[in-house]
């Protein structure tokens, strides 16, 4: 993917290694030392916190050394968020007539807070629409390429493009649509409704990878190979049966490989917009 020297994104908060730690009042070893036995007696330690902020003793962080290789990644994902950001910049307008709201990026290492909770490195990339944010550890990138067999820096830009095709589902109000048939729905048919958002979002990846392409000519030899092996890699029936030997059907919550990679690719040839109902126009068992 050709990427380097491109305008990075502004809206990437970078909270990759960054270690709790307090100032002020008692002094920062101390404070840690009290959150530590509070939680060892069962305390809640945001509790604590939220009394020493009171206090005056205000939390704080430690930044701790990044390799070079890290730093590179994190432009690429700056890079990425900034040719989303042109594209839907352009194309959210033309769809509704009003503006198109930036969401921001977290990086982070470990785990870090959100408004959608608690959010780990195991969880995987997310969109949380409680603070219009994409949340992401680089190691899945890593966990991509060793785990899941999908290397390559446009299977990365394919995630990302995927979560912030999310933010335009909850822009549109089809996130909050969904949830309210979920409200109303059986177990199983809200499993369906959740594949259908999620299938959704792999065609608005491949909206985003057209436009991007059209305008800015990012793809190589081979990075439509690297996109459509990450999707088959992260389907619900590959998944099920790397872990348990078998596919339960019912239990779908994204799409199965060969569902994520037609939706993207749908997108990516198209890059049509007026197609983004079909997911919740075609029958269930086509999709």
């Amino acid at each position: 993917m050709r990427w380097e020297g491109r305008r990075e994104s502004e809206n990437v908060n970078d909270r990759r290694r960054m270690s709790p730690a307090m100032v002020g009042g008692g002094g920062g070893m101390i404070t840690l030392v009290v959150l530590a036995i509070a939680y060892f007696m069962g305390a809640d330690p945001r509790q604590l916190m939220q009394m020493l902020a009171q206090q005056g003793q205000q939390p704080a962080a430690v930044q701790q050394a990044r390799s070079p290789e890290e730093d590179r990644v994190a432009k690429f994902v700056g890079v990425v968020l900034a040719d989303t950001e042109d594209v839907w910049n352009d194309l959210f307008p033309k769809l509704v007539g009003k503006p198109y709201q930036e969401p921001e990026l977290d990086l982070f290492t470990g785990a870090t807070d959100s408004a959608c909770g608690r959010a780990t490195a195991a969880v995987g990339p997310f969109y949380c629409p409680g603070d219009n944010k994409v949340y992401l550890d680089l190691g899945f990138f890593v966990e991509l390429q060793e785990k899941f067999k999908a290397p390559g820096d446009f299977a990365c830009a394919y995630v990302i493009a995927h979560e912030v095709g999310h933010h335009v589902q909850n822009l549109l109000g089809l996130s909050d649509q969904v949830s309210a048939m979920q409200a109303r729905a059986s177990e199983v048919e809200g499993k369906r409704l959740s594949v259908r958002l999620e299938l959704q979002a792999d065609f608005l990846a491949g909206v985003w990878a057209h436009h991007a392409q059209r305008t800015k000519q990012i793809l190589e030899d081979g990075d439509l190979t690297e996109a459509i092996t990450a999707a088959q890699a992260i389907g619900d029936d590959t998944l099920q049966r790397q872990s348990t030997g078998r596919v339960v059907p019912d239990a779908f919550t994204h799409g199965t490989s060969k569902q994520r990679v037609k939706w993207f690719t749908l997108g990516l040839k198209t890059g049509n917009l007026e197609d983004l109902n079909l997911l919740f126009e075609t029958p269930y068992e086509e999709l």
